[in-house]
């Protein structure tokens, strides 16, 4: 046989696995827990559904990448516990995400370790980056923001409806200059 017969299915078989890689591949680009807990009487596909919900939405505060929190978020998500002035919905958390990438536009979030069980994804998260930005008409000089914060997530579907979050804003307001030691 001809080789050029036999790399044609060859080839024809690498083209069409293609995108099923690339289908794949964006779940593979989503920030991972250093420590991930899963509670074991949680039915396999809630429990990955619930931490894939997760990832996405950290991952979205760790690149700013709307698609991922439009994936995360219920369209009739809930922040139980929104700053004064913040939008409820899904449009709440990509406003602040916008808003705080002006002042930090480097923001990193990494997931220091992350609890799945029922409904719930508890995320502690660890954000850094510099103050390059301007904030309350203080303009940053590069000086490092590094601060924690917590996210307890509620998930039907495959979908964050509720969240309850408590960030350690007074470490981030010195950082910033805002609050004076």
């Amino acid at each position: 046989m001809p080789r050029h017969q036999l790399i044609a299915p060859l080839l024809a078989a690498a083209l069409s696995a293609a995108p099923l890689a690339q289908a794949a591949s964006p779940d593979a680009t989503l920030v991972t827990p250093k420590q991930l807990i899963v509670d074991a009487s949680l039915a396999k596909a809630t429990a990955s559904a619930n931490e894939l919900a997760a990832r996405r939405y950290d991952t979205f505060w760790n690149t700013g990448d709307e698609a991922l929190a439009k994936a995360a978020l219920s369209p009739h998500f809930i922040d139980r516990t929104p700053p004064p002035g913040r939008v409820q919905g899904p449009e709440g958390p990509l406003q602040a995400s916008k808003a705080f990438r002006q002042v930090v536009p480097d923001l990193t979030c990494e997931v220091e370790q992350m609890l799945v069980v029922g409904d719930r994804v508890v995320a502690h998260l660890h954000f850094a980056g510099h103050f390059t930005g301007s904030f309350n008409g203080m303009q940053g000089k590069g000086q490092a923001i590094d601060f924690i914060a917590t996210d307890i997530y509620r998930v039907v579907d495959g979908k964050i409806v509720e969240n309850w979050h408590l960030e350690d804003n007074l470490t981030l307001l010195k950082q910033l200059g805002a609050i004076k030691e």
